[in-house]
């Protein structure tokens, strides 16, 4: 491998410098952020120092006053040379990739800080600054609107092929699963009470969460107040003979137990109780302030479900938003509503793709201001 190391001013320069001499075939070895020494340790110049490298096989050199004569391959040789280019590979795959600060121009951290902040997954960003880096040599330098708007797109590419939206109202019995704690009974409440207020939707209950008092006279709470009937069940035969009870009903809500369903014993207690099979939707509610890898451990749990969407709780007490986007892509699950507060039932929206990449990329301007 031929390998030249670059000092330029800017990534970009780099690039075109690598390009240049390299050709395209070229891969960035490493990359690193330098400074001269200045005058007397002040007016020190920042650089990208970038080492650079190209696979090169040297042709054979005839000497055309003598007769050429075919020589058979060495095979045993082809494939030493082929094993070194191959480990030579995975040696350049595994060097450790310098900080995102480091990696791309100046002009990109305004952008790629605010995705930090809201706790978009490293790859993630790294991906998407790479698109704008290619997008840069091609046109020397983008704004940050360029930035912004090329974000959205690359995010928008992630996602578009995932179901985004609330009840479809094609089906008849309503899932809502999610562990203790993230709001699931208010926003059920709020998902029936839109049902009953815009649709003119004729609405039931079934609760099985009989572990907490609290719970069950909260859903009659609301039950009472959309003049809705409600059904509490501890069996399997209870839950049929409730689904029998509302078979006149448009829709019915099945409010599942809060528990700390990190522990598959719950979750086996569930899909004993509940027919997840017949003309239902499922969804499965998740707090935005929770950590993102107890939400993973509680997505997985919940693998042999029929949960097409999530939807995320009290994203109205959190300043970041990337966990929702690093899980949708990550389980290839849609999102259906997020809620925004306590009121019943205004503070709920159905979730559009549009609306969530405006929402992470929100205040952005304000920080270039800063």
């Amino acid at each position: 491998m031929k390998m030249k190391k670059y000092v330029a001013a800017t990534m970009p320069e780099a690039m075109k410098a690598i390009r240049n001499e390299l050709g395209e075939e070229a891969v960035i070895l490493s990359s690193k952020v330098v400074y001269s020494k200045g005058f007397i340790g002040m007016f020190k110049k920042k650089s990208i120092e970038v080492l650079a490298g190209i696979d090169t096989i040297e042709p054979p050199v005839h000497t055309p006053d003598y007769p050429v004569f075919k020589q058979e391959p060495d095979v045993n040789h082809a494939s030493e040379i082929k094993k070194e280019l191959e480990d030579l590979k995975k040696m350049v795959k595994s060097i450790q990739r310098p900080q995102l600060e480091q990696q791309y121009p100046e002009e990109f951290q305004i952008l790629i800080n605010h995705l930090k902040q809201q706790e978009l997954a490293e790859e993630l960003i790294t991906s998407m600054s790479d698109e704008l880096f290619v997008h840069e040599i091609n046109r020397d330098s983008i704004n940050i609107e360029e930035q912004i708007e090329l974000t959205k797109d690359y995010i928008y590419n992630l996602l578009k092929d995932l179901p985004f939206g609330g009840i479809s109202y094609e089906r008849k019995f309503i899932n809502v699963l999610g562990p203790t704690g993230v709001g699931k009974t208010t926003t059920i409440a709020k998902m029936a009470a839109r049902a009953v207020l815009e649709k003119k939707k004729k609405v039931g209950f079934i609760t099985t969460d009989t572990y907490r008092i609290a719970a069950i006279e909260q859903l009659k709470t609301y039950a009472g107040l959309l003049q809705a009937p409600i059904e509490i069940v501890y069996s399997p035969k209870d839950f049929q003979q409730a689904v029998e009870k509302f078979e006149s009903l448009d829709l019915v809500f099945i409010d599942t137990a809060g528990r700390n369903y990190k522990e598959m014993k719950f979750v086996e207690d569930l899909q004993k109780l509940i027919d997840f099979k017949s003309n239902t939707e499922t969804y499965l509610v998740l707090s935005s302030t929770s950590k993102e890898t107890d939400m993973s451990v509680i997505i997985e749990q919940f693998v042999d479900f029929p949960i097409e969407k999530l939807i995320f709780t009290k994203i109205d007490e959190t300043n970041s938003i990337g966990s929702i986007i690093n899980l949708m892509v990550k389980y290839n699950k849609g999102l259906a509503y997020y809620t925004d507060g306590q009121e019943v039932p205004e503070d709920i929206v159905e979730a559009s793709l549009e609306e969530l990449l405006d929402l992470l990329l929100k205040g952005i301007h304000y920080e270039r201001s800063s």
